[in-house]
């Protein structure tokens, strides 16, 4: 008989199904009219009746498939008042066929952190920005992100009527990334991708820094790397605070499975183990491709402005 599938297949498969669960709730909750919104720390910080039971929807999911695993999400919100409809007990059967890769095989439940950003690109959400909208659930171990899901519940969402709205990527490191065609961004073309509501002379300062021929300002940090990993843009670039792990972990997990690279400012890799601080304190610079190249033009006194 065939052995049965390595938990860190098996819980990738789940948070497939989780995340497209997640989907579901994301558009009905917009298609209902009324998203309930909170303000956290200030007008570009909020919280939508969407981020709330999405993310119970996650964790709930995955913590009673997975007991032990650490699951980390965004909001702070009571675990204990969960209804069964937000539970989502499916998995994608086509990841439980592919072979685990061989230094992933032997994980224990204990070993992993789930990092989940229930609704990346919340205020955008609210503007009514879709496509700007991710859910990203990350897997990590040895405080490594290995594996991640992104959920785009809007995907397609302006190609009329009959489009089938939505998609999932997901990837694994040693494996590869699935569910979107892998483009590189045009040679000698520098496009970078940045922040479009938390901008700041620092945030400017870097970007001049770098002579971009373009730059694209869209919401979610999920959504900049799926620009980098479909082409759209060269360099993803972010001079300030306040991207978070839930917010890196998932869509770190993609670009590495594909061969890009993603560090903060200064060039640190990002930690993911259940102790680490949550802030992405020094920002962030990812690429596809010709990681050296931006790294090498970041100024000194941005690198000095923050502090990891």
């Amino acid at each position: 008989s065939m052995a049965s599938p390595a938990l860190l297949m098996r819980v990738v498969a789940s948070a497939y199904s989780v995340a497209e669960k997640a989907a579901t709730i994301v558009r009905n909750v917009m298609s209902a009219g009324d998203l309930g919104i909170v303000e956290k720390a200030g007008p570009n910080d909020l919280q939508t009746k969407a981020d709330r039971l999405v993310q119970m929807s996650i964790c709930a999911s995955l913590a009673r498939k997975f007991p032990k695993v650490t699951i980390i999400g965004e909001e702070e919100l009571p675990t204990d008042d969960v209804t069964e409809d937000l539970i989502e007990d499916g998995h994608c059967e086509e990841i439980l066929k592919k072979p685990c890769p061989a230094q992933y095989t032997g994980i224990k439940e204990e070993e992993l952190v789930i990092w989940v950003d229930p609704l990346d690109g919340t205020k955008e959400y609210t503007e009514g920005l879709l496509d700007h909208v991710t859910v990203l659930i990350g897997i990590a171990y040895g405080g490594k992100a290995i594996a991640g899901v992104i959920n785009q519940p809007y995907y397609n969402y302006e190609a009329g009527a009959n489009a089938v709205l939505g998609r999932t990527i997901w990837g694994v490191l040693g494996m590869g990334a699935f569910g979107f065609q892998l483009t590189e961004a045009p040679a000698g073309k520098h496009i970078v991708v940045t922040t479009r509501s938390h901008s700041s002379a620092l945030v400017n300062e870097c970007i001049t820094a770098l002579n971009p021929d373009a730059v694209i300002r869209v919401g979610g940090a999920g959504n900049k790397i799926i620009q980098l990993i479909e082409g759209k843009a060269s360099a993803y670039v972010f001079a300030s605070p306040g991207c978070k792990k839930w917010d890196t972990c998932a869509p770190e997990a993609i670009l590495h499975a594909v061969g890009g690279k993603i560090t903060d400012i200064r060039g640190n890799p990002f930690q993911y183990n259940k102790e680490v601080k949550h802030m992405n304190s020094a920002g962030v610079l990812a690429t596809l491709r010709n990681y050296d190249y931006y790294a090498s033009r970041i100024p000194n006194t941005v690198k000095e402005s923050l502090v990891p």
